[in-house]
């Protein structure tokens, strides 16, 4: 029989006892996939009132333009006494047209038109004396009504030549072009030594009447509904300066092919509030009950936003979806799941199509929230 040295034994003893506490443990239990799911919160997509501002952008117009052509033809320019920018008043010369083809048929006419005067009043006198003198035997009935033709033709000829004459001095009053309404001068075309022409062609002047700008805001149909004449809104122009505005009109059609509508916001009248420039307006006091989710279920990827929506079989799957309005923490939905779908609340969770997840429901957001929305808004995508 062999022997141990004592130090040996020592040694050996412990790991005698380790192999048999080893050989004692027993095999790890199997999970399933419903055990290793991924806990989310859920929420169900319902109709909410959003009640706060609603924002949309568009151009900065002038309410009602002007356009100024000349109204005789023929004449040369002479003389442009205002430029673009300019304010100017009703019946104020803009363009001055050389006068001196007109000058000399107006002094003719003149000339013509006395004459002709003259002329009347001779055969009107000459009709006079034979007045009484109807079948006395003086003078015969042809002689007699020959100086009263005579005296009807000359007044004929002397309303004729009046009207010539007035004819011309309207022309000549045309020598200088005037502004139809008072405004600002958004543009100009004419230039010295120009001839007159009233062919239709380009006007020579663009004005805005009185110096009003508005803002053309574009909203979608479901928002203009929610808007109204004489409401306030908030504008922002391009240099970051805001200014009160009033809704002016509201349109009563929509494009069909952005199926947006437009909005139009009386500004102030102001230096720096320029036509053709960019403005964002909000509008206070809008309520209106869509379709909405919390901003966190939404996601957005290079597909575009989406939300994940939980089946009865509590797998999740990608709905692409069309975000509209938003404020509060929620996004409506213009086009996505229907009302009822149960949606992950954190779309920023680590889920794909098809996982199983373990739905649990806990204290909901708001049904009425108040914030700025952005009609027609399009998310940048997030990468």
């Amino acid at each position: 029989m062999r022997h141990f040295k004592p130090s040996t034994v020592l040694f050996l003893l412990p790991l005698v006892a380790t192999l048999s506490l080893a050989g004692c443990k027993k095999p790890p239990a199997k999970t399933t996939e419903a055990e290793q799911a991924r806990a989310v919160r859920i929420v169900p997509l319902e109709t909410r009132s959003i009640t706060g501002a609603l924002a949309a952008s568009g151009d900065l117009v002038s309410r009602e333009e002007a356009a100024v052509l000349p109204e005789v033809s023929g004449f040369r320019v002479t003389a442009v006494l205002v430029d673009v920018g300019d304010h100017v008043a009703k019946g104020q010369t803009l363009v001055q047209l050389d006068p001196s083809l007109l000058q000399g048929q107006l002094a003719q006419q003149e000339a013509l038109a006395a004459q002709a005067a003259v002329n009347a009043k001779q055969a009107e006198d000459q009709a006079g004396r034979v007045k009484d003198l109807d079948n006395q035997g003086v003078l015969s009935q042809e002689a007699i009504d020959q100086r009263r033709f005579q005296a009807r033709a000359a007044q004929a000829t002397a309303n004729a030549q009046a009207a010539a004459l007035r004819d011309i001095k309207t022309r000549n009053a045309k020598m200088a072009v005037t502004a139809p309404v008072s405004g600002l001068i958004l543009e100009r075309t004419v230039r010295p030594g120009d001839m007159s022409s009233t062919g239709g062609g380009t006007p020579w002047f663009r004005l805005a009447r009185d110096s009003e700008v508005e803002l053309a805001a574009q909203l979608s149909d479901s928002d203009l509904a929610n808007i109204r004449p004489g409401q306030h809104a908030d504008v922002t122009l391009p240099g970051g300066l805001v200014v009160s505005g009033v809704v002016r009109l509201v349109s009563p059609q929509i494009d069909p092919q952005t199926k947006l509508g437009i909005v139009r916001i009386h500004l102030p009248v102001r230096a720096d509030i320029r036509a053709g420039g960019f403005g964002r307006a909000v509008f206070t006091d809008v309520s209106g009950a869509v379709l909405a989710a919390p901003e966190t279920a939404v996601r957005y990827d290079a597909d575009g936003a989406s939300v994940m929506v939980v089946g009865p079989d509590n797998r999740v799957h990608r709905a692409t979806v069309q975000t509209g309005q938003r404020g509060g923490g929620y996004v409506q939905l213009l086009k996505g799941p229907p009302v009822g779908s149960k949606i992950v609340q954190n779309a920023a969770a680590f889920l794909l199509d098809g996982d199983m997840v373990r739905p649990q429901t806990g204290a909901d957001v708001p049904a009425s929230v108040s914030g700025v929305t952005a009609a027609a808004a399009r998310p940048a995508v997030r990468r």
